[in-house]
């Protein structure tokens, strides 16, 4: 009997990136510095920022732009995938979006990070703040949300590194001296759903790249007389890698659709995300583990390149929430009465 017998809801397409697009991507992130032999700090791939602006690459989800969040999730995955060292999500889908959102004046070309401080104007780890031109800053006051946008000059700074080597520094801003503008709670929460679906999005991408390499090492590598992937405990890694690869892609480019499709429901949108950070946390304890295992001793040096994936991975999968948090959030939201699971959260009279 088909799904339509069942009442299952229609398949639905999920639109792709552009391959011209994407083909682009492939090229221009292939350039990536990455970490460099032997070093445990990122540092602010300048080069591969310039080629992204002179293609007009850094801030596809602009209302200028004609594109959107399909672009920006191909743009993020090829970052992922490359270990690139270039702030693609925090200047794009987080702190450009909040300056629109709050319709501060915008120059393009500033690159910019955001955060969200508290009362006396500080926030931790802040993702490349030490290496942005402005802050676009989120805090709550007395009336409501607002939005400043603060030269990092002004900005009192505590350098940091997150366990990736990324740049992720201390802020501290003088609220008083800044103009702000004020955002509505709706956009607020919208922010945080962008910053967790673009790292699901760059996790997935790095999770490719895990499968890639992993699959490459198996072959050339020789123990006992035989390739490793002769042998079927390999074989089993690599296969379990692949599949919650697999796994998170689906959940990941779900939510990106869910998010692009601007149906105007949030919770639609959070439902969405929330599975793919759910799926995306639990794959990234197999993924990275099991790539280690294929790679053994040689995958833990600083020489290869193994841990500019797994890493940021593991720190990526922390941000915007945990992964019990993203769990609590689903399990929560899967249990409201009229959640009709089949057809994907969308309430039973709507179905």
């Amino acid at each position: 009997m088909d799904d339509a017998a069942h009442g299952a809801p229609p398949m639905i397409e999920v639109p792709r990136i552009d391959a011209q697009l994407e083909q682009t991507l492939e090229q221009v992130f292939s350039t990536a510095a990455g970490l460099g032999e032997g070093s445990t700090d990122l540092h602010f791939d300048r080069v591969l920022w310039s080629t992204l602006a002179e293609l007009g690459l850094t801030r596809l989800t602009s209302a200028a732009t004609g594109a959107g969040w399909i672009e920006a999730a191909g743009l993020l995955r090829a970052a992922g995938r490359h270990a690139a060292a270039v702030p693609v999500a925090e200047n794009d889908v987080l702190a450009g979006w909040l300056i629109e959102q709050a319709g501060l004046p915008d120059d393009p070309s500033l690159i910019r990070t955001s955060c969200v401080v508290d009362a006396f104007g500080a926030a931790a780890d802040v993702p490349w703040a030490s290496a942005v031109d402005r802050v676009a800053v989120l805090r709550e006051s007395a009336d409501g949300w607002r939005v400043a946008d603060v030269p990092v000059a002004d900005v009192a700074l505590t350098r940091g590194r997150d366990l990736a080597g990324r740049p992720t520094d201390g802020v501290r801003i003088d609220l008083a001296k800044h103009a702000s503008a004020k955002i509505s709670a709706e956009s607020v929460r919208a922010y945080d759903l962008h910053g967790a679906l673009a790292r699901a999005v760059q996790s997935a991408g790095a999770m490719e790249r895990l499968l890639a390499m992993s699959g490459q090492y198996v072959t050339e590598r020789v123990q006992f007389g035989r390739a490793l992937a002769k042998f079927q405990a390999i074989q089993h890694l690599v296969a379990d890698i692949a599949s919650e690869t697999a796994l998170a892609n689906a959940a990941v480019e779900a939510a990106v659709f869910e998010m692009a499709s601007g149906h105007g429901s949030l919770d639609r949108v959070e439902l969405a995300v929330a599975i793919a950070r759910s799926v995306v946390g639990h794959a990234a304890s197999v993924t990275v583990r099991n790539a280690h295992q294929v790679h053994g001793a040689i995958g833990t040096t600083l020489e290869h390149r193994l841990h500019e994936y797994t890493k940021p991975i593991l720190a990526w999968r922390g941000e915007f929430g945990s992964v019990r948090e993203w769990d609590a959030r689903l399990t929560a939201m899967l249990s409201r009465p009229g959640v009709d699971l089949w057809s994907f959260g969308v309430p039973a009279d709507r179905g």
